[in-house]
């Protein structure tokens, strides 16, 4: 019987013979090109088909909580657009990211990721803040992200707005390193019907369906489910890893424009899955160790409701309120979270040169945890509570050229109380080609969960335990950040995006030995040695992130990134550990290269390469990767693609192994994708 290897080897040696047929097709494109204008190519609407100039103007609302232009923010953000996300080839969320300069994204195994902004990468990362149409979707049992239950229909994301640096005055605490924040398309955008499907070498099967339609003349609403099933990868001493995975999620919207200045929003989604997983926990008794392989069940749900009304053109409010559950049943710690928020926001011009925006919140978080084999948390239920509030003050000189924003944001929560978190940014539009910008934030990472409740046993040996604790008295991380940035389109074909910063942070999470005690229960009796969550560490982060996109022809767009990250971190006592561990964890050097051909016949051609530079703190070397698709689109409502992912090489590492992770090696895989609108 073939392996699965075998099967593998075979679909990429078909798909890449598909790749060698277009790259000739390329070249024919290429000389049939003097002669005019393929009729085929998108139309102007399409985002393939803007200029680089109309790119740039593209608004955003995540740096400002309100539309400006891409070009004109005073921070480093990047968009990642629905065509970006159609010609890549990738279906999931996390593995999106790859294509933003300045993230350090790395797959641990089939279902786990490790994706963090500017530093401090790993599977539990807590410095940066995601949102799906505004909900926040980080957990607070560590103040990180589950990557395997954040999905959607990826045909339905408008777009996928990035900040790298501090968006805490906007955003708040956790928004340390950066916000993303993935924007759905208006139920407006997605009428009529969508049938996606497709399988591969390493997801055997995923699919979607969409249906859209109006309610009157004011309403319109959208319906979709979606199914994927992802297979295992592999260990690095070989055979197949323990990590396959599937989920199956719905949901809807409905927009209803209920009068000419108001707009109500109406949207919910519910997913249920199954993770499979190896870990090793310590056990007080003999072996001591036991490695298991166990699926994690998930669940979850959420409901949002957004009113928005315009009182002028200078002025409007907004009113949103959500509730998200979060259900994960694992052998580790299960644990549930029950999240309440509203948020209420509102813009006005206090003078022809000046804007202010101010909100105030409240949420919620009710959680319920189950002890493990070997984490226990003391209260297992606990409800937190968080009160903020914010105010930005925006104002324009010389003609709209100079523009300087100030603000902060204050927020109480029940572990450190009251944290402050200014901000100041400055744009100087030069011209239409060229705009300089500054900014210098102050920014807080407020203690999770785990960092005050929970025990982990971490390791074991005849008598002995070793077992890190929550403390009460755990204080915020803090982040004094200063970036400069510059944008410019010196040519109409060419446009580059720079961001250089500077970071200081104060009171980073350590680990410290505490003073050993004896324990009878569980039995056999031993000795503990408590490891205790601290603030003992401090130090700096510098780095440079560059982009550029290129319109080389009307039929090929080239565009590209690159990243510098540099860090330097100190404990400040000899006894606290976590210094190292985390300075080594991202890699010091990324870059990455799009290539986009629009072929003869409605192909394309799409091509990404990767450089990712060695991991120091796990051993895991340099890689590059390469992706390719083949789309053909023979009408508009009809799209057909092959592709080949990580074809370069069998199999590669990304990451290394951390608490309750055993990490596995990505595959190279191959595809092929059906979607048909009606």
């Amino acid at each position: 019987m073939d392996t699965k290897r075998e099967r593998a080897q075979r679909a990429s040696a078909a798909g890449l013979g598909w790749f060698l047929v277009a790259a000739c097709l390329g070249l024919a494109r290429g000389q049939d090109a003097a002669g005019g204008a393929d009729s085929s190519r998108p139309t102007p609407g399409d985002l393939d088909a803007l200029s680089l100039e109309e790119l740039l103007d593209v608004e955003v609302t995540s740096v400002a909580k309100k539309e400006q232009r891409l070009s004109e923010s005073a921070a480093a953000v990047y968009v990642i657009t629905q065509e970006d996300i159609r010609r890549s080839g990738i279906r999931e969320i996390p593995e999106l990211l790859r294509l933003v300069p300045g993230l350090q994204v790395a797959r641990i195994d089939s279902n786990k990721w490790a994706i963090s902004s500017r530093g401090f990468n790993g599977r539990f990362a807590n410095k940066l803040l995601v949102l799906i149409d505004g909900r926040s979707v980080y957990t607070p049992l560590f103040s990180g992200v589950y990557w395997d239950v954040q999905d959607t229909l990826v045909k339905d994301i408008e777009r996928i707005e990035v900040i790298r640096g501090p968006g805490a005055a906007l955003w708040g605490a956790n928004a340390v390193n950066g916000v993303i924040n993935i924007i759905t398309k208006a139920a407006e955008d997605t009428q009529g019907g969508l049938v996606t499907g497709g399988g591969g070498s390493e997801d055997p099967f995923s699919g979607g369906l969409r249906y859209g339609g109006a309610i009157g003349e004011r309403a319109h609403y959208r319906v979709y489910g979606k199914y994927a099933n992802h297979d295992d990868f592999v260990y690095a001493g070989g055979g197949d890893a323990a990590d396959e995975w599937d989920l199956l999620q719905g949901g809807f919207r409905l927009d209803w424009k209920a009068a000419p200045s108001d707009l109500l929003t109406i949207q919910g989604d519910t997913y249920a899955g199954e993770v499979q997983s190896r870990t090793t926990i310590a056990v007080v008794g003999p072996p001591f160790s036991q490695t298991r392989d166990d699926a994690a069940h998930l669940f979850g749900a959420n409901a949002l409701a957004r009113w928005t009304h315009t009182f002028s053109e200078s002025s409007e409010g907004v009113l949103q309120a959500y509730y998200d559950r979060a259900d994960r049943n694992d052998h580790i710690f299960p644990n549930v979270h029950d999240t309440f928020d509203v948020d209420l926001q509102h813009r006005f011009a206090a003078l022809p040169w000046n804007e202010v925006t101010w909100g105030l919140g409240y949420r919620a978080v009710l959680d319920q945890l189950e002890d493990g084999p070997s984490a226990f948390a003391a209260p297992q239920s606990r409800t937190v509570h968080l009160l903020n509030g914010f105010l930005q003050d925006e104002s324009r000189f010389f003609g709209d050229a100079l523009r300087i924003t100030l603000g902060t944001k204050l927020e109480h929560n029940d572990f450190t109380g009251l944290e402050v978190q200014p901000s100041g940014r400055i744009a100087w539009i030069a011209s239409e080609r060229h705009t300089f910008w500054g900014a210098a934030s102050h920014a807080v990472r407020t203690p999770s969960r785990a960092e005050n409740d929970i025990r982990f046993n971490s390791s074991a040996s005849p008598g002995l335990v070793a077992a890190v604790f929550g403390t009460n008295g755990t204080e915020s991380e803090a982040l004094h950040a200063f970036e400069l940035g510059y944008r410019t389109r010196p040519l109409d074909w060419i446009s580059l995006d720079a961001a250089a910063f500077y970071n200081l942070y104060d009171g980073l999470q350590t680990t410290s030995a505490g003073i050993p005690f004896f324990e009878a229960s569980p039995p056999p009796a031993h000795v503990v040695v408590p490891l205790a969550f601290g603030n003992k560490m401090e130090g700096e982060t510098l780095g440079v992130e560059l982009s550029v996109a290129v319109r080389a022809t009307e039929w090929w767009k080239l565009s590209g990134g690159y990243t510098f990250l540099e860090m330097s971190l100190d404990a400040r006592s000899s006894a606290a550990a976590g210094a190292d561990d985390a300075e080594d964890r991202s890699p010091a050097n990324q870059a990455h290269l799009r290539s986009y051909f629009d072929l003869p016949w409605d192909l394309e051609l799409d091509l990404l390469l990767f450089y990712v530079d060695h991991i120091s703190g796990f051993r895991v070397p340099s890689y590059v990767r390469l992706d390719a698709r083949l789309g053909w689109r023979p009408t508009k409502d009809l799209e057909v693609s092959v592709g080949v992912q990580n074809a370069l090489d069998d199999r590669h590492p990304e990451f290394g192994a951390e608490p309750l992770t055993t990490p596995s090696e990505v595959e190279h895989s191959v595809y092929g994708r059906l979607t048909w609108r009606f």
